[in-house]
């Protein structure tokens, strides 16, 4: 039956306080989210902090093709793309294996208290795990320096090292970011029908049959999406961790776009170049999620789009 306009308002007025709640969360991205698109406009004027932006003239492109020319910028692009590769190719498949592992734990204590522990890292800041990854790795008296000397090599200067910072960041990232990652497939491993597994079992399936026929395309459509927000996410490769963790003897290969926009932007004051490396990482994103989501759906997954 149809609600005529009276009816409707008769409706929202019933339930006002539902609606009540919704508020804040439109504030927050009229405030945070849609009124900075104004300023996208920076990207595109010869933009000076000491005159309003309505009185910059118009430049175009030319802060794009000065940025595309930046060897510190292509440095930085470079850098972004080899460290994003290995998180994705280490990083996204750890949560599934883990998620597996757990979902194959009979005893439900051990298996809510590993839960609990794996989600535990996820809480700590980059500030704080920044200080205790240094405190580990420390020539003078880190407890991993002290392993290697204790089997009579020298001691490394990994922090310091170009051969074995980008490892250090990865593995960190998947270490903080691998036990929070698993809630959303735990909950898709809930909503298999448990009889499909009875059904395998009479039929003779071993486990890693059951897992590869049930257990995985059972939880392709939650794979699929999360890889593609991670997709979209190639280009944002954790500000704060490598901002936090290095350090002027790995700037060549540490340096990503974001830390490029925080040091033309913020420190050395080219605002409108600053904006234009954003919008080019914001272009890129959705150009990148798009096709992901156009690729899911030609091998038949649902998408996000």
């Amino acid at each position: 039956m149809k609600l005529n306009k009276m009816d409707k308002i008769q409706v929202l007025y019933a339930k006002y306080q539902i609606f009540l709640f919704i508020i804040p969360a439109i504030l927050y991205y009229l405030v945070f989210r849609y009124k900075p698109l104004y300023f996208i406009q920076i990207a595109f004027r010869d933009y000076r902090i000491t005159r309003p932006l309505e009185q910059s003239p118009w430049v175009g492109f030319d802060h794009f093709m000065t940025l595309f020319h930046s060897t510190d910028f292509q440095q930085a692009l470079a850098n972004t793309l080899i460290i994003s590769f290995y998180k994705i190719l280490f990083g996204f498949p750890a949560p599934i294996i883990l998620a597996l592992m757990l979902n194959g734990l009979r005893n439900a204590i051990f298996k809510r208290v590993s839960q609990s522990i794996l989600y535990l890292p996820h809480f700590i800041s980059w500030s704080v795990l920044g200080g205790i990854i240094y405190s580990l790795l420390s020539v003078h008296d880190g407890l991993v320096n002290e392993i290697v000397k204790g089997f009579g090599h020298e001691a490394i200067y990994f922090m310091g090292s170009k051969e074995y910072f980008r490892g250090i960041l990865v593995a960190s990232e998947v270490w903080k970011t691998m036990g929070w990652g698993t809630i959303l497939y735990l909950a898709a491993l809930t909503r298999i029908d448990m009889s499909l597994y009875e059904a395998a079992r009479v039929d003779g399936a071993s486990r890693s049959q059951q897992l590869w026929h049930i257990t995985l395309p059972g939880i392709s459509t939650t794979i699929v999406v999360l890889f593609i927000i991670q997709i979209g996410h190639l280009l944002d490769v954790g500000f704060e961790q490598i901002l936090v963790m290095s350090n002027p003897m790995v700037t060549s290969v540490a340096d990503i776009i974001d830390t490029y926009v925080f040091r033309v932007g913020l420190q050395e004051g080219k605002h409108s170049l600053a904006t234009a490396a954003g919008l080019f990482k914001t272009l890129v994103a959705a150009i990148l999620v798009y096709s992901a989501d156009r690729l899911a759906k030609v091998i038949g997954q649902r998408g996000i789009i």
